[in-house]
């Protein structure tokens, strides 16, 4: 097995997916409560004010398929971020499709179509459920049993872990068990996402899962399906040597600010704050400028450049939280808001960087719902790194290099909570297997041996806030 291929088993859904949820992009542009509001991300909002993005969208008794095309295309005219449309004519779709829609799956179909012209895998058509999903991400509302689903290499879903307070965990259900049955029916040979979509379901409602909890016995769990907390920071601890750690799983969820502000006040008397974002998908633009705001006293934390070419930058509040000694962890799953945010820390000179080059998505979008409640993703801008730098395709290069090579993903070496055996589900940051965090821990030491004024981070950030607040 080669180490990519190690990388793509274990993938996003083992590292994020819950009963009730699947991240499904690395962008996560989104609208969120009622149809005027647009919530970016990718982009921090700066220069949106005007945006065609904020078209009305006018609910209708009866919706007609040639119409829901129309705004469709118009939106791309004014918005998309390359204004050659992939070296095209615009105007060749405008009535492409006259009098041949007679359906909004038609409609659908049609746009799909027009989409995929552009040749941008992020600007995409997003049907009502999806858009649904997408929305419920975003305002943190999803339901389901409450648990941390991966794949094996026999290709069978396993459970990782159930999820402090949720139906999954007050019936009991053990890391390790395979599902073999929703409701009755097989599993074997689907993906995990159709398994997750299988469990998921209407809160108060029942569900019935088949584990196999040892070689040939199998246990029926019937379940009530509830609300989900969707946790953005899913660690937040002491490691050894008074080193702060957190680890950031997402910035999809309207509640990660608040999260990361709970976590460094845990955290307020450590030394140093390792901020992990390794297979950290990204999610909004706004959750990326806001934690970095936590971090920083001065400078520019991402520009964008728009359809127009106009450049627009967005500056730190100069109201830190925290000014602990810090190094950030990165690898090839980290992407978009985990750039901007990566990039931000980095080039403003707060933070190192340690592990892998990131993912390379420097493109911001918006997500825009249709008068059928489906939606569209739009690539509205492109983002630039504090420094200028565009990391689209090429990722941001830590300061300190640390691959894991298929040798230490097999002995346990790889990030912490991910075993690819499935059998090992007591890992923890302080194990002193993880050989990127380990160089992370190094690499603060350094930092704090080097600024001996913040030997004594926790009473030097409590007079911080005092000259600041």
């Amino acid at each position: 097995m080669s180490n990519r291929k190690a990388i793509t088993r274990i993938g996003i859904p083992l590292v994020s997916c819950l009963l009730c949820f699947g991240i499904q992009s690395w962008l996560i542009a989104s609208e969120a409560g009622n149809s005027d509001k647009h919530i970016l991300i990718a982009d921090g909002g700066a220069g949106v004010k005007n945006n065609p993005l904020m078209l009305a969208q006018a609910k209708h008794a009866e919706i007609m398929p040639q119409v829901l095309y129309q705004k469709a295309w118009l939106l791309i005219r004014r918005s998309f971020y390359d204004q050659n449309y992939n070296n095209q004519d615009w105007n060749r779709w405008k009535h492409k499709y006259d009098g041949k829609l007679k359906t909004l799956d038609d409609a659908h179909k049609a746009i799909e179509t027009m989409l995929w012209s552009l040749g941008d895998p992020y600007t995409r058509f997003l049907d009502p459920e999806a858009f649904a999903e997408e929305r419920s991400q975003i305002e943190a509302h999803l339901y389901g049993v409450g648990m941390q689903l991966g794949m094996n290499k026999n290709h069978r879903v396993v459970v990782i872990a159930p999820i402090e307070g949720t139906p999954a965990y007050k019936a009991n259900i053990k890391p390790g068990w395979e599902i073999t049955e929703v409701d009755g029916k097989k599993v074997s040979g689907q993906s995990l996402d159709q398994v997750v979509k299988l469990i998921r379901g209407p809160k108060g409602a029942k569900v019935t899962l088949t584990f196999l909890i040892g070689k040939d016995k199998e246990k029926p769990v019937d379940l009530v399906r509830d609300e989900i907390p969707i946790r953005a920071v899913a660690n937040a601890e002491i490691l050894p040597g008074n080193i702060g750690y957190i680890r950031l799983d997402t910035f999809i969820s309207q509640k990660a600010n608040k999260e990361m502000k709970a976590a460094l006040k845990k955290l307020d008397n450590t030394d140093g704050i390792i901020l992990d974002l390794r297979n950290n998908p990204g999610g909004l633009l706004t959750n990326a400028i806001e934690i970095a705001n936590m971090f920083l006293d001065r400078g520019v934390i991402v520009s964008t450049i728009d359809s127009d070419g106009y450049k627009n930058s967005t500056f730190s509040a100069n109201r830190p939280l925290n000014r602990h000694p810090m190094v950030v962890l990165i690898n090839k799953g980290s992407a978009s808001a985990s750039e901007i945010l990566s990039g931000a820390l980095r080039d403003n000179g707060r933070a190192k960087l340690v592990g892998e080059t990131s993912f390379g998505k420097g493109l911001v979008q918006a997500i825009n719902k249709l008068d059928d409640e489906s939606g569209i993703n739009v690539t509205i801008a492109r983002y630039l790194t504090p420094n200028d730098i565009d990391i689209h395709k090429h990722g941001i290069v830590p300061d300190f290099k640390v691959g894991v090579k298929t040798k230490d993903w097999e002995e346990g070496k790889g990030p912490w909570w991910i075993d690819l055996s499935y059998k090992h589900f007591d890992k923890s940051p302080s194990d002193g297997k993880d050989i990127q965090l380990n160089k992370a821990i190094e690499v603060l030491k350094k930092e704090i041996t080097k600024s001996p004024e913040t030997a004594s981070a926790g009473n030097q950030i409590k007079s911080a806030r005092t000259k600041t607040d």
